[in-house]
């Protein structure tokens, strides 16, 4: 059954049971470690290669190794979730999750290790996913689904903040305690999931299984991924970047093709005919491009060329990070009176500032007149954007795809941060000449900054082609609502 919650005079006189927050919060509680698990290792890398005697390039496939299955089978993830049942496949890919954090805490080996990172990468390409599609197959389109968006995506960056700290604190005890932090956790979740999440039925009139589409498309997304991570190390013009980008359009094409004449594709390309669609998408791959490129960078030059410890450095960003936990939640109802292109703009612009204003950094920063502002700002921009563009990718779209779109937008995500660190990196690689003096350094970092900051005017650009649309013009299309209880209260006037 399904219970619509269709206008906002019904969702002014709703409020959430325990069940219904219970389901949030489980929702939340994966997205959080999704987050977590994202920010802490990086800081525990220099233990992790110490301890198990790994090359940096092996230490690298530690990061890589998670991007690479997440990124590679999103939208996989996102269409299984649609056909096999939402509730399923996440607390399925929820235990592997957990699995996977329990074996990379006990092991020894670094091929060992990168494979549970993979494993972990692949089950959060499942949940991530399933979850946002059972949150906004839950929540009725408009301002019942945009306040738990903003709840939602509160969480992921209270996660990403929180992992930053958390992995500074557990390191200097033992790398081993990063790996193992999310197992309990996930375990929790998943206990209380398979009593509160809803029961959703399989796609029962869909046309068939796309397994050359599932094919193709996850063949093409992993080589994409695994091609940018690799270019800085194989180098981006050598015959190795080169053939595999061009067997990456190969695929893509092939998978256009395939999804055209498939009777049940796994992605509906009709879909992206919308602009609001895709601008959401493209937003999504500048919005994290530019950030995870402007914290790889910031954490170098605080612990390179400042010589800050990694919690001190955790705590720079802490202010970023504790500006969306305390405003994110309020922006669902300021999308409600404004829209989400607006909010998008904003903070984009926001963030633009924000880069722009690094831009001064030197060896002797003042952290109150250089780093504070910028943290600051991108944390609002962070508030503003995210779940923003969460809220436009999913609105208008019918309940029997929602796993599909959430799916794109995370591919989007994760595929936008895996390009631009990989040609941040590249940029900053060729600046640095041979027996760089620490100013040397800090001035080849300079453009890598300017690439993160055009990175982000970009977004800006493709958001504000969205504000030429008429005011009124807004989408009618209602989502359905699953079956879990709301209780109504008088409306006071």
């Amino acid at each position: 059954m399904t219970s619509p919650l269709t206008t906002s005079a019904d969702a002014s006189t709703v409020r959430w049971t325990p069940r219904l927050w219970g389901t949030l919060l489980v929702l939340c509680a994966a997205m959080f470690l999704d987050a977590l698990d994202v920010s802490m290792v990086g800081v525990a890398l220099p233990s992790i290669g110490s301890d198990l005697h790994l090359s940096t390039s092996t230490l690298q496939w530690i990061v890589s190794g998670y991007i690479l299955g997440y990124g590679g089978l999103l939208l996989l993830g996102g269409r299984t979730a649609d056909l096999l049942g939402r509730r399923q496949v996440f607390l399925v890919a929820l235990g592997v999750f957990a699995l996977a954090s329990l074996l990379g805490g006990l092991v020894d080996s670094g091929p060992l290790l990168i494979a549970s990172r993979f494993i972990k990468g692949l089950s959060a390409a499942f949940t991530a996913p399933a979850g946002l599609s059972i949150i906004t197959t839950t929540f009725a389109e408009g301002p019942l689904r945009n306040r738990a968006l903003s709840i939602y995506t509160t969480c992921a960056a209270t996660g990403f903040s929180m992992g930053l700290v958390l992995s500074g604190l557990l390191t200097e005890a033992s790398w081993r305690l990063t790996m193992l932090l999310p197992a309990p956790i996930a375990l929790i979740a998943l206990l209380a999931g398979l009593k509160l999440l809803p029961r959703s039925e399989r796609e029962k009139d869909h046309k068939g299984y796309d397994v050359p589409g599932a094919v193709i498309g996850t063949a093409s997304m992993l080589l994409l991924v695994f091609t940018v991570v690799q270019a800085p190390q194989a180098g981006w013009a050598s015959a190795r970047t080169l053939l595999s980008f061009l067997a990456v359009a190969v695929l893509l094409t092939v998978f256009v093709l395939v999804e055209r004449r498939s009777p049940g594709p796994l992605i509906r390309l009709a879909v992206l005919r919308s602009g609001s669609q895709i601008r959401a998408q493209l937003g999504a791959v500048a919005f994290f491009g530019s950030y995870v490129g402007f914290q790889f960078l910031t954490t170098l030059y605080m612990q390179s060329l400042l010589g800050w410890s990694a919690l001190h450095t955790a705590l720079a960003f802490l202010p970023a990070g504790a500006l969306v936990a305390v405003s994110s939640t309020k922006v669902g109802s300021v999308v409600d009176r404004f829209g989400t292109q607006r909010l998008i703009a904003a903070g984009f612009a926001l963030m633009v500032v924000g880069y722009a204003l690094f831009l001064r950094i030197n060896l002797d920063p003042v952290y109150a007149a250089v780093v504070l502002p910028t943290m600051l700002l991108i944390g609002a921009a962070c508030a503003l954007v995210f779940p923003s563009l969460n809220i436009q990718a999913t609105n208008g779209v019918e309940d029997h795809e929602q796993g599909m779109v959430s799916g794109l937008l995370n591919t989007s995500v994760q595929v936008g941060g895996a390009i631009f660190l990989a040609v941040v990196t590249a940029v900053v690689t060729a600046n640095v000449p041979e027996h760089a003096t620490v100013q040397a350094v800090l001035d080849s970092y300079r453009p890598g900054f300017m690439v993160v900051t055009g990175v982000a005017v970009a977004g800006l650009l493709i958001t504000l082609t969205g504000l030429r649309t008429r005011r009124g013009q807004q989408s009618v299309v209602v989502a359905r609502s699953t079956s879990l209880e709301v209780e109504r209260v008088p409306v006071r006037d």
